[in-house]
């Protein structure tokens, strides 16, 4: 007869590579992790009446590039010596509440493992004059998975790879650090490449320059939601959310403004028990183009309890055009406790709610769709107007100042003026159509584009009669060359039409002008 010790399961040495050394492809998640775990136990000091609130707390990460060192502190809770070991050396068995906690899986924490030499927790609780630290040998763990002669279980090999210490402390410390020694990998030392990845990822607040910051606090409120918020520091400097007012090009050393966000629109999603789904809110813009890649809080991002779930393209897929979210800056807070992060955190766990609540963004999703493509419409109308008048007021400049090469360049200016006239007519038509379609209630969104992009500013089609301006006397380029011939002139003249044929109009008229100045001199 088995018995029940020769039946008894066994769990390989290669599951702890599967939760250390192969969990994330980007190395930068353990920061997530750690600071994930960090305000788990802020939020705890709060329940238990340690912190008044969360701002009594702190995260504090510490990046030393020349020593290859990373360290995460916080002054929350601490773990009791006691609770050492059932915390911190077990695997799994996380005890933290799933529709509470932020992180409940017990997994985490052993990312750091697979980018340095040796993972040390330290930490000390209220009211013992110890503390406690246990070290997670890396290189050693990579020795022994490596061997492929020996079989050990996992725990056998967390016991050989862990080292406990307990060393005297100030009765009143509290506190839990996460040290990281000889780190391997360049990215997690690089601390702006890290800055900027905190900054959306993290569950910081807005920056101060985001004027519509104090908008979604109120949202927030109004519907009952309080946005999870702590003061993290990288190298003593609080980390805040990238968003900005202004949207902007080129390079962070020579970039310039060409967009801004005029103002906010915000949505909820209930179930039939009135129960919040998730809530957001997405800019409006003039929505000229994309929003370009350095300006980080670019796209609609997904989150639960304020911390980001994967990158900025999670909720790509749900677009119509997976191009439409890049024209938002926007948040999605998912509130539903059914909603719930992967082990990965780069999106939730299959089920019936995760379901319905893409069925929902997706019904969002193509209002934003609608909404660029308005913006884009008003604006190509818009231009068609603007293209007239601007023909008009040109043409009044050359038959009043520069002049004219040629008569034939006086009836390619009316043509060109003839034309736009007719586009800038229906251009107004089109302008009333999508005036009037946005009258209801549902939106305002498209209202405020439209008045931010049309506004107040004249629609009116340039009163310009071309028939009139045939039987007017015209005035060339060469008229006031008064010294020169008319033979002379003509020659000017022709090759004045060369240098229209080869150039661009405005390169061609300073051309132009800068030889009858070097003429009449």
């Amino acid at each position: 007869m088995i018995s029940m010790q020769e039946n008894r399961t066994k769990i390989g040495k290669d599951v702890i590579e599967s939760l250390t050394l192969g969990m994330y492809e980007d190395p930068r998640i353990v920061y997530r992790e750690y600071i994930q775990n960090a305000a788990d136990q802020i939020d705890i000091a709060v329940d238990e009446g340690r912190f008044s609130n969360r701002t009594d707390g702190k995260i504090e990460i510490e990046i030393c590039q020349s020593e290859k060192t990373i360290s995460i502190y916080d002054n929350a809770t601490g773990v009791p010596e006691s609770k050492v070991f059932d915390t911190l050396k077990s695997i799994a068995q996380g005890i933290k509440n799933r529709e509470k906690h932020k992180g409940f899986r017990g997994i985490g924490r052993l990312g750091g493992l697979a980018y340095c030499d040796k993972l040390i927790f330290e930490t000390s609780y209220p009211g013992e004059s110890t503390k406690s630290i246990l070290t997670w040998d890396a290189n050693k763990l990579k020795r022994i998975i490596n061997d492929r002669n020996n079989n050990e279980e996992a725990s056998s090999v967390i016991d050989a790879i862990t080292d406990l210490k307990i060393i005297e402390e100030e009765t009143d410390k509290r506190y839990f650090i996460v040290k990281m020694s000889n780190v391997s990998n360049k990215t997690l030392l690089n601390k702006e490449n890290i800055l900027n990845y905190l900054e959306m990822v993290a569950p910081v607040p807005y920056s101060k320059g985001f004027l519509f910051k104090d908008k979604i606090y109120t949202f927030a409120e109004n519907i009952g939601q309080d946005i999870d918020e702590y003061n993290i520091y990288l190298n003593h400097d609080q980390i805040f959310k990238s968003y900005t007012t202004r949207i902007y090009e080129g390079e962070n050393n020579n970039k310039k403004g060409i967009d801004e966000i005029h103002d906010l629109e915000f949505i909820e999603e209930r179930d039939n028990n009135n129960d919040l789904i998730y809530w957001g809110w997405h800019s409006i813009s003039n929505f000229s183009k994309q929003i370009p890649k350095i300006n980080r809080g670019r796209g609609i991002r997904l989150r639960k309890a304020n911390i980001q779930i994967g990158m900025d393209d999670a909720l790509v897929k749900l677009f119509k055009e997976q191009r439409g979210s890049y024209y938002f800056f926007g948040e999605i807070f998912a509130v539903d406790i059914q909603l719930i992060p992967n082990a990965r955190r780069d999106y939730f766990i299959e089920n019936n709610k995760l379901l319905d609540f893409e069925l929902l963004i997706k019904k969002q999703f193509i209002k934003l769709h609608d909404l660029y493509h308005f913006s884009s419409k008003v604006r190509s109308n818009k231009k068609k107007i603007e293209k007239h008048k601007e023909l008009v007021k040109n043409y009044k400049i050359k038959n009043t100042e520069s002049g004219f090469t040629s008569n034939e360049e006086k009836e390619q200016k009316l043509e060109e003026i003839d034309k736009a006239k007719d586009e800038a007519k229906k251009a107004k038509k089109q302008l009333t159509n999508l005036s009037n379609k946005i009258e209801d209630k549902d939106k305002s969104a498209e209202k405020k584009v439209f008045e931010k992009i049309v506004g107040d500013k004249e629609t009116n089609i340039e009163s310009f009669d071309t028939s009139d301006e045939d039987k007017q006397t015209t005035k060339f380029i060469t008229d006031e060359l008064t010294r020169y011939t008319r033979k002379e002139r003509k020659l000017i003249s022709k090759i004045f039409l060369v240098v229209d044929l080869i150039l661009t109009p405005d390169l061609a008229e300073n051309l132009k002008q800068k030889i009858i100045e070097d003429l009449r001199g």
